[in-house]
């Protein structure tokens, strides 16, 4: 039996050897197919692939194996009965076996005794995708749905029991995509004797890959549920905060330090999630991919693969699109609004800064006529102390023609306010040209 573990967050790394080629297997019907994916719980693309590659040399020293070369991110090669395929992928490891020949039953789990259990406790990481394949064949002239008819579906859930034609109608294929009592999903292949093996294996290749890539874009949905209830928390306090400063009802201090801890959140949480949501949309597409090159139609009016993954699988990963969508329409909102309170700050201090120019100029003319009336009284003063000094000098000689003291100071009065007026005047406006 097969324990399946929930799975967490994982570090930001590139999805690119997802894509990449792989060889496939040459299989002959019947045959069974035993493939089990695993994942550390938390950064699974930061881990150290040695403890990978250690693993599997682990199990192949168990049936004397070859050991694959140093650095190897795949290998294929003979395991006792059944023929081994290991690939190392960003976010996880698969081990495939591949056993021709018919089994004690379609989907019994004698081929996982080349596993073994204590080896299956020391991987480095949790079960997140584990399927049991079995390929039926039809004799010649048999009618596939005959085949199917004949006892297989009872091994799957009825109400989820998706098949279909493949291939061009040369094969049939399906699942119920449910974990059952031994923690495998189980798929069924019906083929024809004419379809050739390596065909068959690109076919069986293709449907572990579908249930793979799908459990673990599938790692996605709790995050996205996670994040959902606080990402409306966060909506909601957005809008507080528009409405506070269209209302200018607190002070931009305020608003300023609650935005700032919300953008914090929205960074923070975008920078946990990015890699998530990225694996989910890759993985998605490599789903769709490997169903489309199936070439599906329908049997008998059954559900056919791409149905159920349309009804069940589609509407997860929009979850997850809608998820991430919000949390960037989120940081966007949370810049407009970061731009709204930076301009009503710009307004108060463009405010602020033209009274204080009013308050200014006011000052300025206030002290301008300060500085008249004390040039005006500068005037007096000069010429008071001016007249007295001339009075003086010329006393003596308004004696000699008979003339007093006061007459002679108050003739020299208006000659001598005039000139120091008229001097101080070209002062001024020597000054103000300079």
């Amino acid at each position: 039996m097969i324990d399946r573990l929930p799975i967490q967050h994982e570090s930001r790394q590139s999805l690119a050897n997802e894509l990449h080629a792989r060889p496939f297997p040459e299989l002959r019907a019947p045959s069974r197919a035993v493939h089990i994916a695993f994942k550390k719980p938390q950064s699974a693309a930061e881990r150290n692939p040695e403890d990978d590659r250690a693993h599997l040399r682990a199990l192949l020293d168990r049936h004397g194996a070859q050991h694959p070369a140093p650095g190897a991110d795949h290998w294929a090669g003979r395991l006792g009965r059944a023929e081994l395929k290991w690939e190392r992928h960003t976010e996880f490891v698969t081990y495939t076996l591949f056993l021709e020949g018919e089994g004690e039953a379609p989907f019994d789990s004698a081929p996982l005794a080349l596993l073994p259990r204590d080896w299956l406790d020391q991987a480095p990481g949790v079960v997140v995708a584990a399927s049991l394949l079995h390929v039926a064949q039809c004799a010649q002239g048999q009618d596939p749905v005959t085949v199917l008819s004949a006892g297989l579906e009872d091994h799957f859930v009825r109400e989820s029991f998706a098949v279909g034609l493949i291939l061009d109608g040369d094969a049939i294929a399906g699942s119920d995509f449910r974990i059952h009592e031994d923690g495998m999903t189980r798929i069924l292949v019906i083929a024809p004797p004419g379809l050739g093996p390596r065909r068959l294996g690109r076919t069986v290749q293709r449907l572990l890959e579908i249930e793979t890539y799908k459990s673990v874009s599938m790692l996605t949905l709790p995050v996205a549920r996670r994040i959902s209830g606080r990402l409306a928390q966060i909506d909601r306090e957005l809008s507080a905060l528009a409405q506070n400063i269209a209302a200018d009802s607190s002070t931009a201090r305020e608003t300023l330090d609650a935005l700032t801890s919300l953008s914090a959140e929205i960074e923070r949480t975008s920078a946990e999630s990015a890699f998530r949501f990225g694996a989910a949309q890759a993985y998605e597409a490599i789903v769709g991919e490997r169903i489309e090159v199936m070439r599906e139609t329908r049997l008998d009016g059954r559900q056919t693969m791409r149905e159920f993954m349309q009804r069940r699988y589609q509407p997860a990963m929009r979850t997850c699109r809608a998820a991430e969508r919000r949390l960037a329409e989120l940081s966007d909102r949370a810049a407009r609004i970061a731009n709204l309170l930076r301009t009503r700050v710009e307004v108060a201090m463009s405010a602020q800064n033209q009274s204080l120019l009013e308050s200014m100029d006011k000052r300025a003319a206030l002290q301008l006529r300060l500085q008249e009336t004390v040039e005006g009284l500068s005037v007096v003063a000069i010429s008071y102390y001016a007249v007295s000094l001339g009075a003086y000098l010329l006393a003596p000689l308004a004696h000699l023609v008979g003339v007093d003291k006061p007459a002679i100071t108050a003739v020299i009065v208006l000659p001598v306010l005039l000139g120091v007026w008229g001097t101080m005047r070209r002062v001024k406006n020597k000054i103000s040209k300079d």
